[in-house]
């Protein structure tokens, strides 16, 4: 496979993650800021501009404040930052048509779908359009993901679905990092209503409600929520899980490829870490602290990867 397919796959996997990381980010704040018994207002508005990194792009453009209607627009039709739904969706098409051969017909089908629910969209100012909008992107995310897991299981599949691992690696530690820093408003209790419905509003951006109520009997807790996306792999989007499908990826590529170096050591030695890593131990020492060093260490996985797989 050309170095230049290659990066075009593996971008596709991340864009198409990240659209849909963007679109649950939206719905669960909306949601916490109309139905929660305390509204959040511009708290939870302000931690989704951090969480997507936007904030500055969100001020540059003019916006003073952080209303949830001007957010919601911004993080989803505004196409005058790369940070918005409807321009990561316009790249990952871009991507996808760099490489349309190479899919199947309904994996196109669901990138083109996603694109065009947001081509012409109207400006998203209320709830119901915006909530319109996301619910289209999820729906489209899924069947995308459906599609790739039914795919050939080759060359075109991997490079899609090693994207989407380093991206979706990359949002969950952004999203505890930013929660735990960030999102609880200044004078609210740890343990009050409005953190309560801010760690739920966690769970629902990583689609886990059920799954936290499988795995813990003991109620809402910080450090339970935490635990769920650090360290337990049946958890699909927690660090632990993305990493282990990274090295499981790149096991698969090395294998057909012949590629085998950095970016390999790099995966395994990170998981290696998550396995000896305990949740009380990270909050005691410094989670914030441990969230920006797996960020930095995924960019580098990231950058490891393009230079293993010589991506243009």
């Amino acid at each position: 496979m050309l170095s230049r397919t290659a990066a075009s796959l593996y971008w596709l996997g991340r864009y198409f993650e990240r659209a849909d990381f963007i679109a649950r980010l939206v719905e669960a704040t909306l949601r916490l800021d109309v139905l929660s018994s305390t509204p959040a207002g511009e708290a939870a508005w302000a931690s989704a501009l951090a969480v997507t990194y936007t904030d500055d792009a969100f001020r540059a453009a003019g916006n003073t404040g952080t209303d949830g209607r001007a957010v919601g627009r911004f993080l989803t039709v505004d196409a005058s930052h790369p940070g918005s739904i409807v321009r990561v969706l316009d790249q990952a098409r871009n991507n996808a048509r760099a490489t349309r051969t190479a899919l199947t017909r309904e994996a196109w089908t669901a990138i083109n779908r996603a694109w065009l629910a947001f081509d012409g969209a109207p400006a998203a100012d209320d709830t119901p359009a915006t909530l319109a909008l996301v619910d289209a992107v999820k729906n489209e995310t899924r069947g995308f993901e459906g599609a790739v897991h039914r795919m050939l299981r080759n060359q075109t599949s991997w490079f899609i679905r090693l994207g989407q691992a380093v991206e979706r690696a990359d949002n969950t530690a952004r999203l505890l990092d930013v929660k735990y820093h960030i999102l609880l408003p200044e004078g609210e209790l740890v343990g009050g209503v409005v953190d309560r419905d801010q760690w739920t509003t966690i769970l629902q951006t990583v689609s886990a409600v059920t799954a936290y109520r499988w795995l813990y009997s003991d109620g809402l807790t910080p450090a339970s929520v935490i635990d769920l996306l650090l360290s337990r792999t049946e958890m699909p989007r927690s660090l632990a899980a993305a990493s282990e499908e990274v090295v499981d990826v790149l096991g698969l590529l090395a294998r057909h490829t012949g590629r085998h170096g950095e970016a390999d050591r790099m995966a395994r030695a990170r998981v290696a870490r998550i396995a000896r890593t305990r949740t009380g131990e990270v909050i005691v020492s410094g989670l914030h602290q441990h969230l920006q060093a797996f960020i930095r260490e995924n960019a580098g996985l990231h950058a490891a990867i393009g230079r293993q797989f010589t991506f243009v």
